[in-house]
């Protein structure tokens, strides 16, 4: 589950010293979303998720700016009840502005992927906002199907 180098581009799995490269994208990821700025939040979240084990983040360096990160994908573990086996849930997706079109995101994509393969996963599963176009051409580039037979219903709590 570790780094990774492919095109001048590197992933890097996220561990408690990579919060203060993580806190920032996590935030700017959170704005992109109309959710207001709160760093304080967003590297409490992170440190918590780090912590306790309970996800999987990757952070992606570009050659744009191969010193600092300019992405991360962000992932839970779950279960496939039907097919008896983990899954993945992907469910945080970013590249900065300017780290944009240059193959980072479909490096993070290709490393959740294999995160995926190295654990007997069944799927990764992702779900994505309806007018958010580019990120529904990679996925589909990438081999994923959109789910044509079930609803999506949440419960505000």
């Amino acid at each position: 589950m570790g780094t990774g180098t492919v095109e001048g581009i590197r992933i890097v799995l996220a561990g408690p010293e990579h919060l203060d490269e993580a806190a920032p994208l996590f935030d700017a990821y959170r704005q992109f979303y109309n959710k207001p700025p709160n760093l304080d939040a967003a590297r409490r979240f992170l440190s918590a998720r780090l912590a306790k084990r309970d996800s999987v983040l990757f952070l992606g360096y570009a050659a744009v700016d191969a010193a600092r990160a300019s992405g991360f994908v962000h992932l839970y573990p779950s279960f496939d009840s039907l097919a008896m086996r983990p899954m993945w849930i992907l469910y945080d997706l970013f590249v900065a502005p300017q780290a944009r079109r240059t193959g980072l995101a479909r490096a993070l994509m290709e490393r959740a992927t294999a995160l995926g393969r190295e654990t007997g996963a069944s799927c990764v599963a992702l779900e994505t906002a309806k007018d958010n176009l580019p990120a529904q051409a990679l996925y589909e580039q990438l081999g994923y199907r959109r789910d044509e037979l079930f609803y999506r219903y949440a419960l505000p709590l």
